[in-house]
């Protein structure tokens, strides 16, 4: 693992611009201490994901928990008896957290809906914020978060784990160097069969949207971080609705076309019902390809040259050891996995439904 993330910090710093920050916040922690986080949502992704990377990660140290489920206390203090009492809180009171000064961080894992209002509550606590992509519902909202934040001099991050995922960094290299020479097109495919009718994901006002927001928008990752540049337009068309209840607040599917400059185009598909997760890129000199691409796979990838051959890693745990560092650093978050790139990712969603609504191309 400290090999995976070395070698990660040594090739983050050549990914975007730093984001400015409004004040000096920095933590106090010696380099031989853990960082203290918090966990705000207690859901499977915090129990089964996130909870495993900060089990296995020697950089941070849970020692608070936010939710609204008094029942699942008692299972989280046993399974991390670094948890203190007064750094348990729920969503009515989670303000208090202003004075638990052994909490550096706290990371986000509640739905899309309800990122703004606790990004913002945790920076006037004057609290670091790790929030889950999407960052928020809206163009608007994520602005919003930004601005709270660099008011308060605190950082905010973004869980784009699949930037400190082996595989993904190999393509990103591909992308950068040209390894296969230029790329002219690439397809990306993220879809899955939704289950529980009455969960969040297909709550317009929880969700923000339905696949693109939940699952597309690692395809829009994907080609942004694999070009190494910014898309300039995007046409979009929204599929036939096969389950009109289930389906009756957000979109069953969406198909997009993105088009950067040096005339590439990207297609993207995210779907509820279609079982598909794929990363293809044709370049001058062969192509390569994912797939799965951003899952938890295991991650199988192919070149001209054969297998992609790279660790099996544990996404959640590179993340939280590979953004460790800048946490611990004076210096702003590099823009690719700070909200400034969550932003970025924002106005491209917004824009692919625009353009699925309205039939028209949007420009970016």
């Amino acid at each position: 693992m400290k090999q995976g993330r070395r070698s990660f910090i040594k090739t983050a710093g050549t990914f975007g611009l730093a984001l400015p920050l409004a004040g000096t916040s920095f933590f106090k922690r010696q380099a031989d201490q853990p960082l203290g986080i918090a966990v705000i949502g207690l859901g499977s992704y915090a129990k089964n994901q996130i909870g495993v990377a900060l089990e296995n990660s020697p950089e941070w140290k849970l020692v608070g928990i936010v939710t609204g489920t008094a029942s699942k206390i008692p299972e989280w203090k046993k399974r991390f008896p670094s948890i203190k009492d007064e750094n348990v809180f729920n969503y009515e009171n989670f303000d208090n957290i202003v004075n638990a000064k052994d909490i550096d961080v706290v990371y986000i894992c509640l739905p899309n809906g309800l990122h703004p209002e606790f990004t913002i509550r945790a920076a006037k606590a004057g609290k670091h914020v790790i929030c889950e992509k999407p960052m928020a519902n809206t163009v608007e909202e994520a602005e919003q978060m930004l601005n709270a934040c660099n008011k308060a001099g605190v950082k905010l991050a973004i869980g784009y784990r699949c930037h400190f995922e082996p595989f993904n960094q190999e393509v990103m290299r591909y992308g950068k160097e040209k390894t296969f020479g230029k790329i002219n097109f690439m397809q990306t495919n993220f879809g899955f069969k939704i289950g529980d009718p009455t969960q969040w994901r297909l709550k317009k006002k929880m969700a923000g949207g339905g696949p693109l927001m939940d699952v597309g928008i690692y395809c829009v990752q994907a080609a942004r971080y694999t070009l190494g540049m910014e898309p300039i337009s995007v046409t979009a068309q929204f599929g036939p609705v096969t389950d009109p209840t289930r389906f009756a607040e957000v979109e069953e599917s969406v198909s997009w076309q993105l088009t950067f400059p040096e005339g590439i185009t990207v297609n993207g598909f995210s779907s509820y019902k279609t079982n598909v997760e794929t990363m293809f890129a044709s370049c001058d000199k062969g192509n390569f390809e994912m797939s799965p691409a951003w899952s938890y796979g295991p991650l199988k990838g192919k070149t001209p040259n054969g297998e992609m051959k790279l660790p099996i890693v544990h996404h959640q745990t590179f993340q939280m050891n590979g953004m460790a560092p800048y946490f611990r650093s004076k210096d702003p978050l590099p823009d690719h996995f700070s909200g400034v790139e969550g932003l970025k990712d924002m106005k491209i969603l917004m824009a692919i439904y625009k353009a699925a609504k309205t039939g028209k191309s949007v420009k970016l």
